[in-house]
């Protein structure tokens, strides 16, 4: 279904990417949403089919090399540097996928309603909670809990969001976070369980079991549906790196979709990098005399 408007980057309203992934899943297919960290990712995730392009923070740090947890920490303000990305690299080469903008919603010094109505103006199609509080827990979770940075400024931020026309798809990490979120409005929700394994900066210990994954994703999603029965369910992380992966958690659980970040754009460079300079490296040489 082509955009309303002409050229490159320009938005869509929530109701029309609601319309675009629902007429998505009407054809038998599933929602994959990708993360892009650079404009030639965006470019040819576009040409790959993606539905949906994310932009975050985490993923400028992905691809120069780095752990995508490096998103969670203070190495540079969020919310600028994905507004940065959109920008000047991925909203000026995609043709025609909405694009998402992660959102840092517990940043003290930013006025939410301000900030989303500048995300809205750049071209941006929604918001993603990212960097995000729920995939954080323990003590260092109560403290920011206790201190003004609550996850509760996610909910409350997607609830702005919706108010503003735009189209959220969020992370979650446990059915009380999906319940919060479901009353807040979201779109779309991510089930979101753990850091994504392989590759060369991917987890290899703190992995969820495929069991734990396939429950918890489900677990997610039935407490969301007490809520309301209009909220389309993603998986993402933990053992979910392949395409066969996505399909095992897709085809066991509720969800009708995949977001893949490391495991579509970090994979997919390492993969083929490392593949094409091996097969320049194996040119031989034949000395003239």
């Amino acid at each position: 279904m082509p955009n309303q408007w002409t050229g490159k980057g320009n938005p869509y309203t929530r109701s029309e990417v609601l319309e675009r992934l629902n007429d998505t899943i009407s054809k038998g297919e599933a929602i994959i949403a990708a993360g892009a960290g650079t404009g030639i990712s965006a470019k040819f995730i576009e040409k790959g089919g993606a539905d949906l392009i994310i932009i975050y923070n985490s993923g400028r740090f992905r691809m120069m090399g780095h752990g995508s947890t490096a998103g969670m920490m203070a190495y540079g303000d969020a919310n600028a540097v994905a507004m940065e990305i959109g920008e000047y690299e991925v909203l000026p080469v995609v043709e025609e996928v909405p694009v998402i903008c992660g959102v840092h919603a517990t940043d003290p010094r930013r006025r939410m309603w301000h900030w989303l109505g500048k995300v809205k103006d750049m071209g941006f199609s929604g918001v993603n909670n990212f960097p995000t509080h729920t995939i954080i827990d323990g003590h260092f979770r109560g403290v920011l809990e206790e201190t003004g940075m609550s996850v509760q400024k996610e909910y409350e931020m997607v609830a702005l969001g919706r108010k503003m026309d735009l189209f959220s798809i969020v992370y979650v990490g446990s059915p009380e976070e999906a319940v919060e979120m479901a009353k807040a409005g979201a779109d779309a929700i991510i089930a979101h369980v753990g850091t994504t394994v392989g590759g060369s900066i991917g987890v290899t210990n703190a992995v969820a079991s495929w069991d734990d994954t396939i429950k918890r994703t489900q677990d997610i999603i039935d407490a969301a549906n007490t809520v309301r029965k209009d909220i389309l369910f993603l998986c993402h992380g933990g053992p979910i790196n392949t395409p066969e992966d996505a399909a095992r958690v897709i085809d066991k659980t509720d969800c009708v979709g995949f977001v893949g970040a490391s495991s579509l754009e970090r994979m997919g460079v390492e993969a083929s990098l490392t593949s094409l300079t091996r097969e320049f490296k194996s040119i031989s040489l034949k000395r003239k005399n």
